[in-house]
Order: structure tokens, then sequence, then C-alpha cells
């Protein structure tokens, strides 16, 4: 047999190389095209949070929003305790929502130009047992109603962002979010101002039946929600309770005493504040102390029951 000669030899090797060449890439543009990545992709999940923009951000360890300990409301048997940077809740696993969420609104945070609000609700990565998820509420015809209103804390970026983890979402009907609980959110922000400092704790009320559940973690539709504020320096209290419906009564017909709001849902508000002679205020229910917008009502009536 005739030996082949060496210019054969090397044109096969280049041969094989480009058509090994091309077989990879071919393998390449196919594993990215069916994995969904791009080279340009992370390898991990993608956080869907904002990104901060401007000057370096504080880091929250060193932040004066944190919230003290000494006006959390106390923590439920079974639930538990989550700190964000400027709000804390007690979150209920066999409800798949916080019980309660407390934060502080002020005069100064309430002047300072808004975040932009985030476009995605998330599963809050701070709770132990894993909170619900917004697929939860997809199709449930019920909104992702928050508990600390995204409007308080759009003081920065990152405040209003965690007001979109799930922890912070409740189910509620469409004419209540959008209609009397938005014009008590609206007037607890006029009441910030006016006091220049008020701590706010909502939540549903857990302690009595549910208007059913939805979703795969089984979230339940409170009947009822209710908000507790506390203005300190002037030694003021009020609540509110108020069924998950549309609403045409006037705000302050829900006003209520706090103590009124400790024996419906079980929860002792404020337990390091108001103790000794301090216990008082939570008997007290002075509705002329918080004034009202009347307009706000009247808008209520004629546009936000109707959206």
């Amino acid at each position: 047999m005739a030996r082949r000669s060496s210019s054969s030899d090397s044109g096969g090797i280049l041969f094989k190389t480009g058509l090994f060449a091309v077989l990879a890439g071919l393998a390449y543009w196919a594993f990215n095209q069916f994995s969904g990545k791009t080279p340009d992709e992370p390898a991990g999940p993608v956080t869907e949070l904002p990104t901060q923009s401007g000057e370096p951000q504080t880091p929250a360890a060193d932040l004066p929003g944190a919230i003290p300990d000494e006006i959390l409301p106390a923590v439920p048997a079974g639930a538990e305790l989550v700190r964000h940077t400027w709000f804390a809740l007690a979150y209920d696993e066999t409800h798949e929502q916080a019980t309660w969420t407390v934060h502080e609104i002020n005069r100064e945070r309430l002047n300072e130009n808004w975040a932009e609000r985030p476009a995605t609700f998330l599963p809050d990565p701070a709770v132990r047992t894993e909170s619900a998820t917004p697929r939860d509420y997809s199709g449930s015809g019920y909104d992702r109603g928050h508990l600390v209103p995204a409007a308080d804390m759009a003081f920065r970026e990152e405040a209003i962002s965690e007001t979109f983890f799930m922890s912070n979402i409740s189910p509620q009907v469409h004419a209540f979010n959008g209609g009397v609980w938005r014009e008590l959110e609206e007037n607890t922000r006029d009441w910030g101002r006016k006091f220049k400092k008020i701590y706010v704790v909502s939540g549903p009320v857990l302690s009595r039946p549910g208007l059913g559940q939805i979703g795969f973690s089984k979230v339940t539709v409170p009947a009822y929600f209710y908000k507790v504020l506390l203005a300190p320096e002037q030694h003021r209290a009020i609540a509110f309770v108020m069924p998950n419906q549309r609403s045409d009564k006037p705000l302050m017909d829900y006003a209520v005493s706090i103590d009124q709001v400790e024996k419906l849902t079980g929860i002792d508000f404020f337990p390091k504040l108001l103790k000794g002679l301090d216990e008082e205020l939570e008997a007290s229910l002075d509705k002329s102390a918080w004034p009202v917008n009347d307009k706000r009502y009247q808008l209520r009536l004629d546009k936000w029951n109707n959206n």
C-alpha cells in the first residue's frame, strides 16, 4: 500500500479540527438556546428588586430607621418575628401572612422625594418557614393588599422595596383595598404630619373565621383588618377595625380603642410603652384628636369604591 504524503496528513488534521470547532459551536449555541441563559447572565437566581442608584447607601445596620424593641407588639405563640430595616412583623405560618406589622411614620420621611415603586412582589427571604408567593394570589379575585403601605416607605428605594415582600401582603377585596383601607392609609399619613411622629401597627384579624383560603400555600382570606396608631409625644392613640369589604360608611365609624383590638386579636400592642399609668390610653377613644379629610371620604364614595 502506498504511503500518504505529509500534505495529505496535514489536510486531514485541519479538516478534523475545523469540523470539531463547528460541532462545538453548534453545541454551545444549542445549550444557550434551550437552557434559557445567555453568556452574560449570572449562574444564580436573579433578584427582581430595583437597583440602587446615586450615592452609596448606608449599611442597614447603621441606619436610624431600624425598629426599636420598645414599639414591638407581643409576638403571638407560634409566630416568627421578622425584622426588616424600616418595619418588623410577626409571621403566622398557619395563615401564611403577618399577624401584625409595625412601623414609624414621621414628617421628615413623608416630605422626602418619593422613590420608584417596584413592579414585582417577591417571597420574603427573611421568613424562616418561607412566606407565601405571588402565585398564591393569581386568579384568586383578591388584591395583594399591603399592611405597611408602600407610600409610607417611599422615602428610600430599599424601604419601599421591602414592602413588596409577600410577608407584608394579605388578601383584600379590591373595593376594600382601593376604598376604605386606602382612605385610612392616606389619613394616617396626614396624622403623621400633624403629630410629627406616630407608630403604626396593621394586620388581619386572624382570631376570627376567615373568608376561605387561596393558592397552593392556603393563604387565609381575613374577614377583618385592624390598624392601631400611637402618637407618643402627644400621648394620643386610636385604632380601627373594619370588615374586608366595600364600605360607604365614614371612616370614624370604624374607630375603636386599643383595648378593643387587643380583646379581638389577643395581641398586646406596645407592651413596653403603654404600662403603668399609660395603660389608661389603651382604653381611651378621642376621635376629635384625629381629624379626617372629608373631601377624601367623598372621593371614596364617588370614585374609589367604583374603580
